[in-house]
């Protein structure tokens, strides 16, 4: 079954950005929205992970929890997401201690 998701892609390759409005619409500069199917979601996902590198990507998609939605990151960035009792919220690493953890 076909869903909407967002994704932001900040500081990635233009090949990259190419790829996702294949499926996607570019709203604004470096933000994509569109319903695909799991299996293209999952595939664009991955397809993003892999070239983001020093870039920061964001996958927003809709999700059967109290928040509605579930979170996806990739990249270098100083905030990533933390699961505290189911829901997803929002951690900040101090300057120079940036991670490339994934929810």
């Amino acid at each position: 079954m076909a869903s909407m998701i967002t994704i932001s892609a900040t500081a990635v390759p233009d090949h990259l950005r190419g790829a996702l409005t294949r499926w996607l619409l570019e709203v604004t500069p470096e933000l994509y929205v569109g319903t695909v199917s799991a299996r293209v979601r999952d595939e664009l996902w991955d397809s993003v992970a892999a070239c983001t590198g020093d870039g920061m990507s964001v996958l927003i998609r809709p999700s059967d929890n109290e928040q509605g939605f579930e979170l996806r990151t990739a990249g270098t960035r100083r905030r990533h997401p933390i699961d505290f009792d189911g829901m997803a919220l929002i951690a900040f690493q101090a300057k120079g201690k940036e991670t490339a953890n994934s929810l």
